[in-house]
């Protein structure tokens, strides 16, 4: 009986504690599939084509420069979910469809050019596996690995794929960039903590790269990871109705993402170092693309790894998945310095695009670049001190035609007028300094009073109605946004609505806008997806950060209302490494710190992998009710009684229609 008690009670604790479970559910939109380009939107793409001269054919040279071979098939998941499907994209060939953007078409067609290619005599680049490059560089006695993809799987693919054409040879550096998942969450997949630590292998990171990515992808992760399905499109069909491009690259890997600890942090503004036999020089960028950043030269070899200071287009400097917002004054200040430190080199490779060749053409880049940043920045600047707001802003300015006609500077991932909103948020925060702004309604609140004033939804649909027929798209989105939040049973609105986005995507640019509208247009015509991105897929990552960083996770997730008055205290000890942690609840505050209390409830003794699998919502029965590693002292009661107040964030959550 006490074993069968004690197994309930486990049993109990376990339900409790899955915090990051996610939610399944669907609400039924309208149906339906996405329609053609209407008039307003071939106008506009047809003006695009005349804008811009598309007989430039140096940038297509450039893609396929060095191709050594080209994969086939598809990377999956260990459930055989499909990854990255190297046919998806076979469709982005020949002229412009009506429903792409020919400036955006063409910069599909260039991405779209993918496999293994050598960059220079001892590196190479695998493109298209994932949303970024890994780059492999020859050392003396195996490969230093930069930035090894986003996810374990796609990072494991290329490599063998790569082994296969240039020759097996060991790992024998790993150098990550910047702070962003797709730069290192496939670690993994290359090289073992293991093997790394047995091996005593370099890993070089940039100052704050440990943290960033903690704050970036675990504290904000649900959230974010909602988002970014929408900028990356990731539920929408590969066609010239759906998704062509993410505008970094081909397509995003959704697999098991892992983070490997530096063991070589670049501190300095400037560090010369040997790795495997080659000098590197690692210059820190902190704070424009990434809050942790850092770029190289090779100087024996005459190359400039730009990380992503520079792509191949515009950049943004606030994603619209979310993120810190990006400084662009210092961003073209670190462009500038690299003027100088690239100015002897032959070839410049980023861990997204294709290189350029050509020491005049290199600083060209870099130039054009560093001005683009710093106009956005200026020409905002200017009309914040004139009095303009963020959309008033963002609708004025426009780049000068020297740079607007820079193909490796348009907007397909960043976008003017986002990135001058991010200049204003930058310095000036949310607020636009209109008090009717200070603490406007909810906009469910604010649409139901609006559409009562206007005289009811059918009224406000109409109108928006007329509006699309006339091409304004903008303003019938507004209406429609507007009759959907107040009034969400209304089909008419929702479909229109969905046309709406539609068209708004076939006129975009930029590729992540136009895969924001089509994923809105495909969830109000389905609702939203059944099933979230898998958190569970972030475990490699969990069980390889410091356990304080984790816990601080974990307290993000207190149900602050729900916990008021509450006063748990409970002690959680790591039987496999040693570490005790005192747990409790203050103020609806849940606060950790090392040591152990006397006045405890509870102490919670398992295993660190037990703990996480419990966290992330994937321990059994067999994981943890038989486990001995896992034991309970004191009072299970309040064990359980606080493991309820962690919420069970839902990442499937509606984003354009009331939740």
């Amino acid at each position: 009986m006490k074993r069968i008690a004690k197994r309930r009670g486990l049993a109990a604790l376990c339900l409790a504690a899955i915090f990051l479970l996610t939610g399944c559910g669907k609400d039924n939109g309208v149906g339906g599939v996405a329609g053609d380009a209407g008039k307003a939107v071939i106008a506009a793409n047809q003006a695009m084509a005349q804008k811009l001269d598309f007989s430039q054919d140096r940038d297509f040279q450039d893609a396929q420069r060095g191709l050594i071979a080209k994969p086939h098939g598809q990377i999956r998941a260990a459930d055989g979910t499909v990854l990255v499907d190297f046919a998806a994209f076979h469709f982005v060939e020949g002229d412009p469809p009506p429903t792409v953007n020919p400036s955006l078409w063409r910069h599909a067609k260039l991405n779209a050019r993918i496999g293994l290619f050598k960059v220079t005599d001892g590196i190479y680049q695998l493109r298209g596996f994932d949303l970024g490059n890994m780059t492999l560089i020859e050392g003396k006695t195996g490969w230093i690995v930069v930035d090894p993809l986003t996810c374990r799987e796609s990072a494991a693919f290329s490599f063998a794929f790569a082994q296969k054409h240039l020759g097996e040879k060991p790992v024998s550096a790993m150098i990550i960039t910047h702070s962003h998942v797709d730069h290192f969450g496939g670690a993994l997949g290359v090289v073992s903590p293991r093997e790394a630590a047995l091996r005593k292998l370099p890993v070089i990171a940039p100052a704050g790269f440990l943290e960033e990515s903690i704050s970036e992808n675990l504290m904000v992760g649900t959230a974010m990871g909602r988002r970014s399905s929408y900028q990356f499109g990731k539920d929408l069909e590969r066609s010239a109705k759906g998704m062509v491009d993410t505008g970094l690259g081909k397509t995003t890997a959704y697999g098991s993402i892992g983070i490997i600890r530096p063991t070589v942090i670049i501190d300095q503004p400037v560090r010369e170092m040997l790795v495997d036999g080659l000098r590197f020089v690692f210059y820190n960028t902190p704070g424009a693309e990434a809050p942790a950043e850092m770029t190289f030269v090779l100087p024996e070899k005459k190359a400039f790894c730009g990380a992503e200071l520079l792509s191949q287009t515009m950049h943004n400097l606030l994603p619209v998945r979310g993120a810190k917002v990006r400084n662009a004054l210092l961003w073209a200040q670190y462009l500038d310095d690299a003027l100088a430190y690239a100015a002897g080199c032959e070839v410049y490779f980023g861990q997204h695009s294709w290189p350029i060749w050509g020491s005049n053409r290199i600083k060209e880049f870099i130039t054009l670049h560093r001005d683009v940043y710093r106009y956005t920045h200026d020409q905002t600047v200017r009309l914040i001190n004139a009095g303009y707001t963020p959309r008033e802003i963002a609708d004025a300015v426009q780049l000068p035609k020297s740079l607007e006609s820079h193909w490796g500077a348009r907007g397909y991932y960043g976008d003017l007028r986002h990135n001058v909103k991010a200049v204003y948020q930058f310095y000036m925060g949310f607020y636009d300094g209109n008090p009717a702004n200070l603490n406007p309604l909810p906009p469910q609140e604010s649409a139901k009073r609006y559409l009562e004033l206007i005289g009811g939804a059918d009224k406000a649909a109409d109108a928006a109605e007329a509006a699309f027929r006339k091409g304004e798209y903008r303003w019938a989105a507004e209406l429609l946004n507007m009759v959907v939040f107040g009034k969400p049973d209304h089909t008419k609105a929702r479909k229109l609505l969905s046309r709406t986005y539609d068209q708004m995507a076939y006129m975009s640019e930029s590729a992540i806008w136009r895969n924001s509208y089509l994923t809105a247009a495909q969830e109000l015509r389905d609702g939203p997806p059944r099933k979230s991105i898998d958190r569970s897929g972030a475990l490699d990552m969990m069980e390889n950060i410091p356990a304080e960083r984790f816990l601080e996770v974990m307290a993000c997730s207190l149900n602050g209302p729900a916990a008021e008055g509450k006063n748990y205290k409970f002690n959680l000890v790591f039987g496999d490494t040693g570490e005790t942690f005192v747990l409790w609840i203050e103020h609806a505050v849940l606060h950790h710190r090392k040591g152990k209390a006397q006045d405890a409830q509870a102490t919670l003794t398992l295993t660190r992998p037990i703990w996480i699998k419990m966290m992330a919502g994937t321990a059994g029965i067999k994981d943890t009710l038989l486990s001995d590693d896992l034991k309970i002292s004191g009072s299970r009661i309040d064990l359980i009684r606080f493991f309820a107040l962690l919420e069970k964030p839902l990442g499937v959550f509606p984003i354009v229609t009331p939740r």
